[in-house]
């Protein structure tokens, strides 16, 4: 089984895990479980997409399997999986099995799934703590249902766990600082990301549809092979563009109108995450251009922020000012761009944040603040700085020219010793580069 992620790495990730129930249980178990296929209709499901901390941990792409990681036993980390099935396979696919799955995923043991509350009994007696994501509700539930069995069986020498942790705010710091092998397939996701975007610029012109500019996003993901979208693509024209996650992708783009894309490739499980907002016949017009500039400025001064020691909210501060600077010169704003930005006047026209965290997750893991200070940036992490204007037809007190607009710009950064890294700046971006670009 082909991996960009080594097999060591993912050892040496168990590993930490190991270390950390070590330091904080004298009998501690940790136990993350895959995800389960959903049902999409009667009997048939939606891709199957892992649990991304399972994925994390072990690199392996089949549902329903559970990595337990018990340290001090002397197979200490285990895996429960679907058993090969040839007459299953032939209908659903190939599974590793259980006899190749301790080579291929470096498990010191490997026990089919429908045996995995047998496994639980003898990993989970006698144990202290159990460490778990308290998010996954089934898997808590059963944890509980064998924990439930322990207690009810004291003569057989059978003691249940005391007490549960959660394991989520650990692993989350462990997944917001990206490996090298990490990065580079980041990059890849964003640079497939990139292709696909100037693709629809390219395509869109007046009397396509949204569906249609989508269908040539996931076309050059797929041809890439980013098997799927990272999220659900965003391609809102005219007013759709008002509305922040807009997935209908249902209407005509008209001449005139702007188009907001806001989509993504997922290349083995990483995440892309890109806005780009251009006209639909590839010329901005005098207010298009001059509003659009306000939010390139505001992006630009964030980025710049984005450095060792810096944080999200220093960058929002840089961008906010940027931004309301712009609105008092477009008159959409009236007074001292520093008191408007205390007032927080610039919220009326961009209802969310600067930016989020990325990684296997569209919106990543990881805290923005810790004890009531603000979380710096540090080498190796992943965010999005994404600032955007929206005016909806009908906001009161706003010049009808400027209704009906909404526009994002939307980057993916790894911070750097130095710096930052903008894995998508190859996306078209200014006025002339779109314009160019999509005159061909």
């Amino acid at each position: 089984m082909q991996q960009s992620i080594s097999l060591a790495e993912y050892q040496q990730r168990r590993q930490r895990i190991l270390d950390h129930v070590s330091s904080h249980a004298e009998h501690g178990v940790a136990v993350i479980a895959a995800a389960s296929l959903q049902t999409r209709s009667r009997d048939t499901e939606y891709p199957f997409r892992q649990n991304s901390d399972f994925l994390y941990l072990t690199g392996f792409n089949e549902p329903d399997a559970l990595l337990i990681l018990a340290p001090g036993r002397a197979q200490q980390v285990i895996l429960c999986c679907q058993p090969s099935d040839p007459a299953a396979e032939v209908w659903h696919g190939r599974r590793l099995g259980i006899d190749r799955a301790v080579a291929h995923l470096g498990v010191d043991v490997a026990h089919s799934i429908e045996d995995a509350e047998e496994v639980l009994l003898d990993v989970l007696n006698q144990a202290d703590v159990v460490f778990s994501s308290h998010e996954d509700s089934s898997l808590l539930e059963q944890l509980h249902d064998v924990a439930s069995a322990l207690r009810q069986a004291p003569k057989q020498g059978y003691v249940a766990p005391s007490s549960w942790q959660d394991l989520s705010p650990f692993m989350a710091d462990m997944r917001i600082i990206k490996s090298a092998a990490e990065l580079d397939l980041m990059r890849a996701a964003a640079a497939i990301s990139v292709a696909a975007h100037k693709r629809a610029m390219r395509f869109t012109k007046p009397g396509c549809y949204e569906f249609q500019v989508a269908a040539e996003l996931h076309h050059e993901f797929a041809r890439q092979g980013a098997h799927h979208p990272a999220y659900g693509s965003i391609c809102g024209g005219g007013a759709n563009a008002c509305i922040l996650h807009y997935t209908d992708n249902a209407d005509e783009l008209h001449d005139g109108d702007l188009i907001l894309i806001d989509a993504g490739a997922e290349y083995q499980g990483y995440a892309g995450d890109i806005t780009r907002t251009f006209p639909v016949n590839g010329r901005f017009s005098e207010a298009q251009a001059a509003l659009y500039n306000v939010v390139l400025k505001a992006q630009l001064a964030a980025l710049a922020a984005v450095t060792p020691g810096s944080s999200m909210p220093q960058a929002t501060q840089a961008m906010a000012l940027a931004l309301t600077e712009g609105l008092v010169e477009l008159g959409l704003l009236a007074g001292t761009p520093a008191q408007l930005v205390a007032e927080g006047a610039y919220k009326a026209f961009m209802i969310h944040g600067l930016g989020h965290w990325l990684g296997l997750d569209v919106h990543d893991v990881g805290t923005y603040s810790a004890a009531g200070k603000n979380r710096p940036f540090e080498p190796g992490m992943v965010l999005t700085i994404e600032p955007g204007v929206y005016i909806p037809h009908g906001m009161a007190g706003v010049d009808k020219k400027w209704h009906g607009l909404g526009i994002r710009i939307e980057d993916d950064v790894i911070v750097t010793a130095t710096g930052h890294e903008n894995m998508t700046a190859a996306a078209p971006k200014t006025v002339a580069e779109i314009e160019t670009w999509m005159q061909g």
